[in-house]
């Protein structure tokens, strides 16, 4: 590349950030510590915070924020620490920092509020969030800054809630590519235990089956099993808080999930009674239905269809089927991968358009690549 050329080319201009001054996060681990490192990413000074000095200075090393200092005025304070702990550090930031907007990350979002309010904290700088965010490990070194980019961000405001300070919240979200969703504390946590934590109950439930089942049985679990039970290596300590903070809507779901349960037992205790198939049927017909109201490429309208490509577990392969596939003009909307055991090869699973299904599935195979017909586990 000539000079000339070189000093034509210019990196490209990065976003000014909506949130302005210091933010202050207390809390290093995953959620706090991509918080700091998205915010960094902007150009934002971020000052960290931990009760544990070796998680704080991973963060720092890792690029999340800077240590601390005394004389630190946030604008913004960002609380991200474990549910049980998460009311007192909200008190103490409130009175720390006077002229901050003080906002937490807590997956729960009644008990907080309910215990601040109880020892009657000052609030009206206070706003509740809870981005719909994470990653199966937890800890700084787990943290990335494109966790939040695309999920609903929940904002909790309340009648002493000033436009100003929403603003701050919202600009939060907004900078870590996140969508704002404005509902109340009591619509969150109802909203969360169908979402969030009755799924992770349901797969850890789920997974559990799996400690006692054959090596062989084991042997032909597909995509399928694994997308269901992903969640289900979460941390149990976090999740012993999360829901025992929100404990009275878990156990609602749960009461009617476990009746659904006990129905189709019934009906497959006796598959030739009158109105077991129906019963069955209804089940997995219902299922259908709620997937179809999911947002997303795998939800609403279902407009998209997959092919499934072989690929050889060689090093290369992926990074030449989308160069053909570019070639091709066929956009990948999604991925998925399973490798079959024993097997010197891979599947990828891929999602397009419905009108690209053809040209995809024909230029591949003249391109020497292996279409497998079935799609399903």
């Amino acid at each position: 590349m000539s000079d000339s050329t070189a000093s034509s080319v210019r990196p490209p201009v990065p976003l000014a950030p909506r949130v302005r001054g210091t933010v202050r996060v207390v809390g290093a681990g995953l959620l706090g510590a991509s918080v700091g490192h998205a915010l960094t990413a902007l150009g934002v000074d971020v000052a960290l915070d931990d009760t544990s000095p070796a998680q704080l200075r991973l963060a720092v090393d890792y690029g999340a924020g800077r240590l601390p200092r005394p004389d630190d005025a946030p604008a913004l304070v960002v609380v991200a620490v474990p549910p049980d702990v998460t009311a007192d550090v909200i008190e103490r930031e409130l009175a720390a920092h006077p002229g901050a907007v003080v906002t937490d990350v807590a997956s729960v979002k009644l008990e907080p509020l309910r215990a601040l309010q109880a020892r009657g904290v000052d609030l009206s700088r206070y706003i509740g969030s809870h981005p719909l965010a994470g990653r199966e490990r937890g800890g700084a070194i787990s943290a990335r800054a494109d966790i939040f980019i695309g999920r609903p961000w929940v904002v909790c405001r309340d009648g002493e809630t000033t436009a100003a300070d929403l603003a701050v919240v919202e600009a939060l979200a907004l900078d870590l590519g996140a969508t704002p969703i404005e509902m109340t504390p009591e619509e969150h946590d109802r909203s969360v235990a169908v979402v969030s934590h009755v799924p992770q109950l349901v797969a850890s439930l789920l997974a559990g089956r799996f400690v006692d089942a054959p090596d062989g049985s084991l042997r032909l679990a597909g995509q399928g099993v694994r997308d269901t039970t992903r969640i289900a290596a979460s941390a149990p300590e976090l999740w012993v808080q999360i829901l025992g903070a929100n404990a009275a809507l878990v156990v609602d779901v749960l009461d009617e999930l476990a009746g659904d349960l006990s129905r189709v037992a019934e009906a497959l205790r006796h598959p030739d009674a009158p109105g077991a198939r129906r019963a069955v049927a209804d089940t997995i017909r219902r299922g259908n239905d709620g997937v179809e109201r999911l947002p997303g490429k795998h939800g609403q309208n279902r407009r998209f269809e997959t092919i499934v490509v072989m690929v050889d577990d060689t090093p290369g392969q992926l990074g030449r089927l989308f160069g053909e596939l570019g070639e091709l003009s066929v956009n990948v909307e999604d991925l998925r991968l399973e490798h079959s055991p024993g097997a010197p090869f891979g599947l990828a699973e891929i999602s397009v358009v419905p009108d690209a299904v053809h040209r995809a599935s024909e230029g591949l195979q003249a391109r020497g690549w292996r279409i497998a017909n079935n799609t399903h586990d």
